[in-house]
């Protein structure tokens, strides 16, 4: 009951409940487990689930728990155990606890706690299996024993058995018990129906009803009703009358009975499967399903809606999907599926690798005859449609094939008609109706009945992938190499690779000014001249997309071979203008329904979008389609509830369930497990988690189902475990586990405050002692502190006498350091600079001049003959005669000139800022005051010239070596051309 009622809020708080009517039988996705997946055994006889989510199942081989993800086998080998591995029926009753029968007349029972309690067979009971158990609104568990009549079960009387009278067919006891409002027992056997009414007595069911003596069996229904299943016809009891409610026509024997929250009607059968009765009619499963075999034994609908089949060859469940698809089983010529298109009377045309298919009103589809010239189907690339309604066909090396509305061939574009051979993956219809095709030579134009190859400057000349006209006419063009755009008479060429290194192009779609494109690297988009892109590195999961497709409720839908993606405009724009980091992407596989995840491209178009507002993708495994109205009502269904699957310290697993508080010793490794409880998309769902005393928050887990925690400190702790489906909000049924990690012996309050006292009194001592220690040695410091004060005062004067001679040591190497330095570049004789000051100083000078721009001009001087000067006087008067030319010089000269001597009766003159021409003007001065000295060293009638080269600093003086060179040249000249004078270089 209590489980009923979960459903039931579920079902109304889920957006399904909105719907009139559940899809056709087709369009569920069929999901199988046997015991390759993990199942103990293929039989299950019964299925249940628990309030917390929990679905069970009873096979041969013991009780399987299932949380989605992981079965979990209790049996007698497990602790706790089973007294028995056969499994004979589930309930579970209004406190949520589970009740467990077997083969050997045991009845197990799981509190919703986890505690478990047996009650074993006793010697007046039968030692067989029990078939089926219900309880009655008095608290009282019935029981069906394998043809050995019925009993009842209290806690507090054990079980009271009932043996069968002789007269009734209890023998043949079939596996339906079911208990009515009115607290009566119906039984189902293979001779007709008994009933035990409220006085106690067993009896046939009232001959009036005329159910016969064949297979008859009761069900009730999760709204109370009781139905009675009798050979082929389905009755419901109203007022104690029999109702005949459905009659199904062939010999079947049915086995098991469903009633959904749609109020549809799902049957078991011994050897024909799964049948369901609803607004679509009687409805089977798809022929060629590899289902496990045998007779249905078992049907539960769980809390997500999911109806989940218990069958003697294994288990499957069936499951709303968001997808659905068509293959061959649907009429499609193949599964291969390449293009999809809708013309403009709302009808849709398929090509795949086997043909051409049209869908007819009712939902299949028909082949359309498409022969190529050896009358095998043509394999279709791409489709499109003109002006006048006829439909343009694409194929695989067969060229283009042009259709009248009604399918029938006007003509087939080929290499007589000038057609290139080849693949045709892309065909685009231009305003004016011209038809153009993308081929492996290029594209190509067919207009009327000719066929002319593009041959506009900059046109490609290799395999086309995509072809799309815009809003103004413009042609892009998609290719294994970027794209080029044919603007009236030029072509535009846009390359992908230098942003995320894009080459093929799959696919364009235009929305408002901006083209978006889908290539081998994800999504671009040309916006107002601008190429922007959101690839791998922007949050798409795969690198390949084939088409971009918006809807009309703002999502866009993206194909590619790992399955359909979705995400809206508004993130995709600002992701491209740069306003957001990362996409967020929902990805779609076979799991919601796809026929295949690999949605085929280079083929057009890929995915549309019809006019009724479906999407339709093109895949390796069909046609699939989904109505985006419906992905907001799967995305709103209720979060998983999560649950604590186990608890282990240190790795030993631990009772955690039940009321009471779990004690966890000091400094242990503790792990959780757990588990959201949805079976539509287990491996999907995402956790957080919080430990209260230890977080202050939740902490987001994605998909881990554990969390570890290491030496907490002592103290009380709750763990707070929430689960969400993608997209989805966090459930509020919260998984919750309180513990309390006890303190090690020394954490203890009794033992730390004994050590705190014993730490206190151990103080104490140790005080009085340092103090005593303290008091000694200020003695024994005041006396070293005299001794030391009197060496120190000796040590003071000696220091002070030594650091007296060190200043005046440094004062006297000072002096000597500048005098070196003096000497190193100074001429001893003359007082001026020698060469190495002047080098030093022309270089710097050079380098300023050459930054700032202002002039600088060198003279380079020798006196004239000034050999005959030292033979005819001596050295001593030679002498003499340079020290007084250097005086003359230095006279002359600016304070921001250098005079220097350069060797023997070499002289140079630096001017700084300063022109030829004023520089001449100081050389003429200059040698004027040459002429005007008179009797140079002392020596009567001695007369003194000199000889001078002139240079300004020029663009061609790389160096100062170069400048230097110039004025030496220009001295040479002056001696040449007569001496006392100045050539100017």
């Amino acid at each position: 009951m209590r489980l009923g009622v979960l459903w039931l809020l579920l079902w109304l708080a889920s957006p399904l409940a909105a719907q009139t009517a559940a899809p056709p039988l087709r369009d569920y996705a069929i999901d199988v487990w046997t015991s390759r997946n993990g199942l103990p055994h293929n039989s299950l006889r019964d299925i249940a689930q628990t309030p917390e989510g929990h679905l069970w199942f009873a096979t041969w081989e013991g009780l399987v728990r299932y949380n989605g993800l992981d079965f979990t086998v209790f049996d007698r080998s497990t602790r706790p155990g089973l007294r028995d591995n056969g499994i004979g029926a589930l309930l579970v009753d209004r406190q949520g606890g589970l009740w467990i029968t077997d083969s050997r007349g045991n009845v197990t029972y799981r509190s919703s706690a986890g505690q478990w309690r047996v009650w074993e067979h006793e010697a007046n009971t039968p030692e067989v299996l029990i078939q089926s158990m219900q309880m009655d609104s008095q608290g009282r568990l019935w029981l069906l024993y394998e043809g050995k009549g019925i009993a009842y079960l209290t806690p507090e009387t054990g079980i009271v058995y009932q043996p069968p009278p002789p007269d009734l067919p209890l023998a043949m006891s079939f596996t339906k018990l079911v208990v009515d409002a009115q607290d009566r027992v119906w039984i189902g056997t293979l001779d007709g129906l008994v009933l035990r009414d409220n006085d106690g007595e067993l009896k046939r069911a009232p001959a009036g009803w005329g159910v016969g003596k064949g297979l008859t069996w009761p069900y009730r229904a999760p709204d109370g009703a009781l139905w009675i299943v009798a050979g082929e016809r389905l009755y419901r009891v109203e007022d104690d009358r029999l109702v005949l409610v459905h009659s199904l026509p062939g010999q079947l024997h049915m086995t098991a009975m469903l009633q959904d929250r749609h109020g549809d009607i799902w049957l078991g059968t011994e050897n024909q499967g799964l049948l369901r009765i609803s607004s679509h009619g009687l409805e089977r499963l798809p022929a060629g399903l590899n289902l496990p075999g045998g007779r249905v034994v078992s049907l539960r609908e769980d809390a997500e809606g999911s109806i989940w089949v218990g069958a003697n060859g294994g288990l499957y469940r069936l499951r709303e999907t968001l997808f659905s698809s068509y293959t061959e089983r649907d009429g499609l010529s193949g599964d291969y599926v390449r293009t999809v298109f809708e013309d403009r009377d709302r009808r849709l045309w398929v090509g795949s690798a086997s043909g051409l298919d049209q869908q007819t009103a009712d939902g299949r589809f028909r082949p359309m005859v498409l022969h190529n010239r050896g009358g095998k189907a043509a394999s279709v690339l791409s489709l499109a449609q003109d002006p006048g309604g006829d439909l343009w066909v694409g194929t695989f090396g067969d060229g283009v094939y042009r259709l009248r509305a009604d399918g029938s061939l006007r003509h087939n574009y080929d290499a007589a008609d000038g057609m290139p051979g080849g693949n045709i993956r892309a065909i685009s219809v231009d305003p004016s109706g011209v038809v153009w095709a993308g081929t492996q030579k290029g594209v190509v134009r067919i207009d009327g009945d000719r066929v002319r190859v593009a041959n506009t400057p900059g046109m490609p000349t290799g395999l086309i992938t995509a072809l799309e006209h815009d809003h103004q006419g413009n042609l892009w063009i998609g290719t294994i190499e970027g794209i080029r755009v044919l603007r009236g008479d030029h072509v535009q060429s846009i390359d992908l690779a230098p942003m995320g290194g894009g080459r093929s192009v799959f696919g364009f779609h235009q929305i408002g000014e901006a083209m978006w494109i889908s290539s081998d690297r994800g999504l671009y988009r040309w916006y107002r001249n601008r190429l922007s892109r959101v690839g791998l590195e922007q949050g798409m999961p795969v690198d390949a997309v084939f088409q971009l497709v918006p809807d009309r409720l703002g999502n866009v839908w993206i194909s590619s071979n790992r399955g359909v993606l979705r995400t809206d405009m508004a993130t995709l724009n600002a992701v491209a203008d740069g306003r957001a980091p990362r996409v967020t992407v929902e990805r779609y596989n076979e799991i919601d329904g796809m026929a295949n995840a690999q949605a085929n491209g280079s083929s057009a178009p890929s995915a549309i979008l019809r006019q009724d507002g479906t999407f339709w993708v093109v895949t390796a495994g069909g046609l699939s389609t989904v109505d985006p109205q419906r992905l907001q009502r799967f995305r709103e269904r209720p979060a998983p509830p999560a649950a604590i699957e186990n608890v282990q310290v240190d790795g030993a697993q631990v009772h955690w369930e039940g009321p009471e508080r779990n004690l966890i010793p000091g400094g242990r490794r503790l792990a959780v497990s757990f588990v959201g409880l949805s079976y539509l998309m287990s491996d999907r769902i995402r956790y957080r988690t919080r430990l209260d005393g230890l977080d202050t928050s939740w902490v987001e887990r994605g998909p881990q189902r554990s969390v570890e925690f290491v030496g907490l400190p002592p103290g009380d702790y709750t763990l707070h475990v929430a689960a969400s489906h993608p997209g989805g909000a966090w459930g509020q049924q919260e998984a919750v586990w309180s513990f309390t990690v006890e303190p090690f012996w020394w954490q203890r309050h009794s033992v730390q405050a004994m050590i705190g006292l014993l730490l206190l009194g151990a103080l104490v001592a140790l005080y009085r002692f340092l103090l005593q220690q303290y008091k000694a040695s200020n003695l024994r410091l005041a006396r070293r502190v005299d001794e030391a004060t009197f060496d120190l005062q000796a040590q003071t004067v000696h220091l002070q006498a030594l650091n007296q001679e060190k200043t005046e040591l440094a004062e006297r190497l000072a002096r000597q350091a500048e005098a070196f330095e003096r000497q190193a570049r100074e001429d001893a004789l003359t007082g001026l600079a020698n060469r190495r000051g002047f080098d030093e100083t022309l270089a710097r000078d050079f380098a300023r001049s050459q930054r700032s721009g202002h002039p600088l001009s060198l003279v380079v001087l020798d006196i004239d003959h000034f050999k005959d000067v030292n033979d005819t006087y001596s050295h001593s008067i030679g002498d003499l005669v340079l020290k007084e030319v250097a005086e003359v010089i230095a006279a002359a000269c600016r304070d921001s000139d250098l005079p220097a001597r350069t060797g023997g009766e070499e002289f140079a003159l630096l001017l700084n800022d300063t022109r030829l021409e004023e520089a001449a003007q100081v050389c003429a001065r200059l040698r004027g005051l040459f002429h005007d000295h008179p009797d140079w060293a002392g020596v009567k009638g001695l007369r003194v010239t000199f000889s001078a080269g002139l240079v300004e600093l020029a663009a061609d003086d790389r160096t100062p070596a170069l400048l230097y060179q110039r004025a030496d040249r220009a001295l040479y000249r002056a001696k040449s051309d007569g001496r006392d004078r100045t050539s100017i270089g």
